[in-house]
């Protein structure tokens, strides 16, 4: 049965006689070019690592800020970002948040330090936190029809994966022909694009009723979520700790302060009640565990084949590729599988394959062969495409259309809450297994420490030596980054495997809007 809150409705899109316009298929291509130039974004990052390392010098833990900054902000900012857009008006914000990204994107090009680079990328966590929920929810008004809402999202999700593979053959590009700052002046021009089509084609949508807006609610939810992410951040890198304790325990109050006030508060800034549809709450919570133990092979692959496998920036970016289309495919066809068979096989089936592939990573070594790597590449990408698809049409599908910005906030805040934990946790895994690596005889004892700090600066310090005292200390640190990888991988395999195992059990019965009902 289609839900009631499909037959709401739809805020500025229809024609004249009430038919659907036929411009929503162009706004959708508006709307997948944001969600593009984001995972442009993050892909082109890993490959930039090691050029931004010789040039800037973080330290091993402003690495990892690099890397996850933008997450946890983001993260922070969804919920509040997704229920301003559902007040103010969605394209409003996602046309607001574009420009801001675009300058960001400027700032952080030309960052002359780390501290510099990590601050730009929080800010563009702060403008990228408007563009999501934003996207999400635009489609959701923009097609009523449950199948064309399903085609929509794997379309949407398309493009994420479409980004994802041109980020690294363009980054790789841009990397061996010009400064790693490059990568970041991509985002101008595309946001450029999106601001001028967006503006014409895109329509606005908005809760007519959205109620005041809560500054209170806002502040608990962003302090709560970086609390809570510092803390698991900072203690997997340096264990416990005084002001990690604390940092954790005032963001996990915030957040219990936060659910509560949702629930006695006339207008709250996310409803809450939400999750009491099973649907829901098994995608969202399916989503968290899958980016979580996805995020150790996406955040340190490339740095494996750039530096342990010794591939050029560009060869890392093609050799990639296998995951993005594999996504990109199996996203367009996710709607049509879970209607066929059902919304729990589909979902389940696909995070367990992931889950197998990457158990088999644990074999992974620096002269591992190609045709394993692209082999999984290729079926973590399919499982994914066809896992994320379907989750983001059930969490949208189970809400009103007013509550659209603010539930797809909460799907976008389990995949940037996901990646920010995965990062934290599972790159501590490889950085701590890394560090305590024997450097060999005759390293003398400031290289060791600075081949010791990380895989870049290994690189860096082999190069120093002669012939074979600086081979013995690279393949060292090689083989040691690689035992890191491989811990990562297990562990991911296992968090993928519980998702596998949750979302068998949490989304029987459920169904995508428009579905026959199945009995599965």
């Amino acid at each position: 049965m289609t839900s009631p809150a499909l037959r709401e409705p739809v805020v500025a899109h229809g024609s004249a006689a009430g038919r659907p316009d036929p411009a929503r298929w162009w706004a959708l291509g508006v709307l997948g070019l944001a969600l593009l130039v984001v995972a442009v974004d993050a892909t082109v990052l890993g490959l930039a690592m090691p050029f931004l390392s010789d040039e800037l010098k973080p330290s091993p833990t402003q690495m990892l800020w690099i890397g996850d900054v933008y997450s946890f902000v983001i993260a922070g900012f969804l919920v509040s970002m997704g229920s301003l857009g559902d007040r103010i008006g969605r394209k409003k914000l996602l046309l607001t948040g574009a420009a801001a990204f675009g300058v960001l994107s400027l700032l952080a090009a030309y960052a002359a330090t780390p501290a510099m680079l990590i601050a730009a990328r929080a800010l563009m966590g702060v403008a990228g936190a408007t563009l999501m929920p934003s996207t999400l929810a635009l489609i959701r008004n923009l097609f009523e029809d449950p199948r064309e809402r399903s085609l929509a999202l794997g379309t949407w999700g398309s493009a994420s994966m479409a980004g994802a593979a041109l980020g690294p053959v363009l980054g790789g590009f841009l990397l061996e022909h010009f400064w790693w700052g490059s990568v970041f002046l991509i985002n101008i021009p595309v946001m450029g694009a999106l601001i001028v089509v967006g503006a014409r084609l895109l329509p606005e949508s908005r809760n007519p009723a959205p109620g005041p807006w809560d500054t209170v609610s806002v502040l608990l939810s962003l302090v709560g979520m970086i609390g809570v992410v510092f803390a698991i951040k900072e203690t997997a890198a340096y264990g416990f700790g005084a002001a990690r304790t604390a940092a954790g325990v005032l963001g996990l109050g915030c957040l219990a302060a936060f659910v509560r006030r949702q629930l006695t508060i006339p207008e709250p800034l996310l409803n809450m009640r939400l999750f009491r549809n099973r649907g829901f709450t098994a995608s969202v919570l399916a989503d968290l565990l899958t980016v979580v133990g996805l995020s150790g092979l996406v955040f340190f692959l490339s740095q494996f084949l750039q530096m342990v496998q010794e591939r050029s920036a560009l060869q890392a970016g093609l050799a990639e590729i296998p995951a993005s289309v594999g996504a990109v495919v199996t996203g367009l066809l996710a709607g049509h599988a879970a209607r066929r068979y059902s919304v729990r096989g589909v979902v389940a089936g696909s995070l367990a394959a992931i889950g197998v592939c990457l158990a088999a990573l644990v074999t992974v070594a620096p002269h591992t062969g190609y045709p394993l790597l692209g082999a999984v590449l290729l079926v973590v990408g399919m499982g994914a495409g066809f896992s994320f698809t379907v989750t983001a049409d059930v969490i949208l599908s189970a809400v009103p259309q007013e509550n659209a910005g603010a539930a797809s906030a909460v799907s976008e805040t389990a995949y940037e809450l996901g990646t920010a934990l995965g990062i934290a946790v599972l790159g501590s895994i490889v950085t701590g297994l890394y560090s305590g690596f024997a450097v060999p005889h005759g390293v003398p004892g400031a290289l060791a420490a600075q081949a010791e700090q990380s895989l870049p600066g290994a690189v860096e310090a082999a190069a120093r030596l002669p012939g074979p005292t600086g081979d013995a200390l690279l393949t060292a640190a090689q083989g040691a980054f690689s035992d890191g990888l491989r811990v990562a991988c297990g562990v991911g395999a296992v968090l993928l495997l519980v998702a596998a195992a949750w979302a068998w059990r949490m989304l029987r019965g459920q169904e995508l809007a428009g579905q026959v009902p199945s009995g599965r």
